[in-house]
């Protein structure tokens, strides 16, 4: 078979969970505050994957205005059950402190890149649902991790299971805590599946989303317990292991391929810099498995492999080519935007032209206009053609490298109090929990108040550059403006939370506010997404 390197699904894809139907394979990752919510990736072969939809695209599926960040969708499970597919998911409206306000939910479809229902409200007692159907009784059942504000023992407190009706919609039965976890603790991500041998297996994360996650692995002859634990207990995990090229490896599910063999998708993390910040985000890797003695192994494990055989052979021209998107046909499945499924008041596309509508500040949490993807190579370059007229200071908009509220760099078109056009770059680097942008302010650079203007940057490895061109000035070369700033910043690690606290990824794209309340329009002829071969990245150098 052919050997694949992971990750399989590079940038911000955290928290996978995969299905097969057929011959074909689904990974639903979480999208946090990014709207729409949930990304569904399809494949054939294990190697080579197409994003197919977000499903929660609805107001009455999803509002997450007032979401922190980092908050919003975590977590979906994906299945199906002969006849239907079903999607649970998470809302989360607060996560730091003593309290996780976590609201779950479950929707389903016919078709899978069809229309999904309306949620149905389920629990709000945990985190990380998932939906087990049993093969032999029909029976369904809710699965969720447990939170505990008193710890009393355990603020992760346990992994519960009780029994879903879908008649009526709503959970019936009692609620029985099956499972606590090892000495590891953070007991969280729970998946169950049964095998033709009787057991009942339950896969769950534990050591937390850092560098001591890890898969941990029990089994029971019944949905209820008593669950025995895995003999090696950790399944997968990096933790003993800082060198090894995958890190972070943990929160898993399982699947089964038409001819018996076994897989597990997780998450990941490459750091970059002797400081190890996963400017990516958390990535989907897989691992190839096997059975011995009624317990599932990882080939080569715990430590997670970089290559593995799959079942087909991954096309890497797609992963490389340059993608210019354009504005005829509306805007790009690649691009998301933070938070509101009301896009009307933040953006359209027509006439050829994505136009934004200035609203509130960059890194607001209620309502700013920022469209943007994925960054998905540790070098890239990004470039975009802007008409924008502002009238004052408070008005500004163009070309952002971003990660959250406190870290992120934005090449914007402004303007004076006199009304005089500028170009202003303005940053926030690691600046929890004020969120000030970083000041002295880089020199600001005036233009004439007429005409467009090409925004560019640059990545390479932890080196930003941005750079501009007036066109129609009889100038228009890009020339460099400010100085290399560290792209590391937009990173996990500088998230602004507490450690391991921040759970999305870099993205780049545009943006644009008005805090005069006029909503000021800026107007983007195209965006260019070019990614760069570099030495950091793991496409390119092996690092085990």
């Amino acid at each position: 078979m052919p050997l694949v390197k992971n990750p399989i699904l590079p940038g911000f894809n955290p928290d996978p969970s995969i299905l097969r139907v057929g011959q074909d394979y689904y990974i639903a990752t979480s999208t946090f505050e990014w709207y729409p919510g949930v990304q569904i990736h399809h494949s054939t072969d294990l190697a080579n994957w197409t994003l197919l939809t977000r499903p929660l695209r609805r107001k009455a599926q999803l509002d997450m205005r007032g979401d922190p960040d980092s908050c919003g969708v975590w977590a979906p499970c994906l299945s199906h059950d002969g006849d239907k597919f079903w999607l649970v998911y998470t809302d989360v409206k607060r996560k730091d402190g003593s309290f996780k306000d976590a609201h779950n939910y479950i929707v389903w479809a016919d078709k899978i890149d069809g229309e999904w229902s309306d949620p149905v409200y389920v629990n709000s007692s945990g985190f990380d649902p998932s939906l087990f159907h049993d093969p032999d009784s029909g029976k369904k059942y809710f699965v969720n991790m447990l939170w505990d504000h008193r710890r009393r023992p355990l603020l992760f407190a346990g992994i519960a299971v009780q029994e879903w009706d879908a008649e009526t919609k709503k959970l019936v039965g009692g609620r029985k805590n099956v499972y606590q976890g090892t000495e590891l603790a953070l007991a969280e991500a729970p998946h169950v599946y049964k095998r033709n041998n009787g057991w009942y297996y339950l896969l769950i994360a534990e050591g937390g989303t850092g560098y001591e996650h890890a898969c941990t692995l029990a089994r029971s002859k019944d949905i209820w317990g008593p669950y025995e634990t895995h003999p090696e207990k950790y399944v997968l995990t990096s933790k003993d292991h800082p060198r090894a090229a995958l890190q972070r490896a943990g929160h898993g599910d399982i699947v089964e391929t038409e001819d018996g063999r076994t897989y597990l998708v997780h998450l990941t993390g490459r750091p970059t810099t002797q400081l190890r910040r996963c400017v990516l985000g958390r990535e989907t890797a897989i691992q190839e498995c096997y059975w011995k003695d009624d317990w599932l192994y990882v080939k080569n494990g715990p430590v997670p492999s970089l290559w593995v055989d799959l079942l087909g052979e991954r096309d890497e021209s797609k992963y490389w080519e340059e993608k210019r998107y354009t504005f005829e046909d509306g805007l790009h499945k690649d691009f998301q935007w933070l938070r509101t499924p009301e896009t009307e008041r933040i953006f359209n596309v027509k006439d050829g032209k994505l136009t934004l509508i200035g609203r509130e500040a960059i890194g607001s949490w209620f309502e700013q206009a920022l469209v943007a993807r994925r960054q998905e190579h540790f070098s890239y370059d990004a470039e975009t053609v802007m008409d924008f007229s502002p009238t004052d200071e408070r008005q500004f908009a163009g070309l952002t490298a971003y990660y959250c509220r406190y870290n992120f760099f934005y090449l914007t078109v402004t303007a004076h109090s006199d009304g005089q056009r500028e170009l202003l770059i303005m940053s926030s680097e690691a600046s929890w929990p004020i969120g000030n942008l970083n000041t002295p302010y880089v020199p600001y650079v005036q233009i004439p108040n007429e005409g467009k203007v090409k925004l560019a940057l640059t990545i390479r490895g932890n080196q930003l550059q941005f750079y501009y061109a007036v066109l129609g000035s009889g100038d228009e070369e890009l020339k460099k403006i400010g100085p290399v700033f560290d792209a590391s910043i937009v990173s996990d690690e500088c998230g602004g939370h507490q450690q391991h606290g921040s759970f999305t990824g870099a993205f780049v794209g545009v943006a644009a506010s008005d805090l005069n309340g006029l909503a000021a329009e800026a107007k983007f002829d195209y965006f260019v997404y070019k990614p760069v071969k570099n030495q950091q990245d793991a496409y390119v150098r092996d690092r085990e």
